[in-house]
């Protein structure tokens, strides 16, 4: 089996989660091994049950369907040269990105922009100070496409001219949220949209964490709206900083719990947002340098 299709049909098999699949894809790329899946799944520590069923579904009719359907699909794999290199560096980069609209936009420097999923009007008035000058120098923004910051940042950004990049936890042809369908298209249509999730994938609870990654993985710089403590916000800005990436927080009121998790952000050392001028000098720092 050539590395390609061994490389897909991994990302596809069910039984496995995406650390495992990222194991058993560097134990077969370490060999250039990819016709004995039995030896690479001991490699990485699988039981001998779950390498029973890891087999029987990696060369299942199931999946060969599955990958039929998907190759009618836009996709980039991480062997790839449109694969971005910023991606490929993340503790867990995805195998396969699925995706619909301009792919060279995932190289380009970008911001990330996050928060709550309540459209808030201060996060609005936000938007509409920070966000036009990133917009206008042609930095993508890239978000979950999630309601709340996520449309805001996705509206806006197309209601100017700018670029930008929807992450999403389902496969293309799901809408989550349904409401955000037409949202989905636009973007989809000026901008980029990617998920590693393939056709008919639900959105399922877990997919949203790791979607963050991605979110996380793809920025040059992540910008914290508005969130609350604990948030999955807070979880996509601290996948940045654990990725070298440069964090930015808008300040709030200490009477305001939407505003608690980006104080906290600064508190612990985040840059707040308090003009353009603050994003801009962190998307022209090279990643290397911080």
């Amino acid at each position: 089996m050539e590395a390609r299709e061994f490389l897909y049909r991994l990302s596809l098999v069910r039984g496995i989660g995406l650390v495992t699949k990222g194991s058993i894809w560097k134990a077969a790329q370490a060999s250039q091994r990819y016709d004995d899946l039995a030896v690479l799944a001991s490699e990485v520590g699988l039981s001998m049950y779950h390498t029973a069923d890891l087999i029987a579904n990696f060369y299942g009719s199931e999946l060969d369907q599955q990958l039929t359907a998907n190759t009618k699909v836009p996709s980039i794999c991480i062997l790839d040269d449109e694969y971005p290199d910023q991606l490929k560096e993340i503790a867990h980069p995805p195998l396969v990105l699925y995706y619909q609209g301009d792919i060279s936009l995932l190289k380009k420097r970008s911001l990330a922009v996050v928060g709550t999923r309540k459209q808030i009007q201060y996060g609005r008035m936000a938007s509409n100070l920070l966000l036009p000058v990133v917009v206008k120098q042609g930095y993508p923004i890239i978000s979950g496409l999630a309601k709340g910051m996520d449309t805001i940042a996705h509206q806006f950004t197309l209601e100017n001219g700018g670029k930008t990049i929807g992450v999403i936890g389902t496969g293309l042809d799901r809408f989550y949220p349904l409401e955000n369908q037409e949202l989905h298209h636009q973007v989809a249509e000026k901008g980029v949209l990617i998920t590693e999730y393939p056709l008919g994938s639900e959105p399922l609870p877990y997919h949203f964490p790791e979607r963050n990654r991605i979110i996380a993985g793809l920025c040059t710089a992540c910008l914290v709206l508005m969130a609350k403590e604990k948030s999955g916000s807070l979880i996509t800005a601290n996948l940045a900083l654990q990725e070298n990436r440069n964090v930015l927080a808008v300040p709030g009121l200490v009477t305001v719990s939407y505003s608690a998790g980006c104080n906290q952000l600064i508190a612990a050392g985040a840059r707040s947002a308090l003009s353009s001028k603050d994003i801009l000098e962190e998307l022209a720092t090279p990643i290397a340098d911080r």
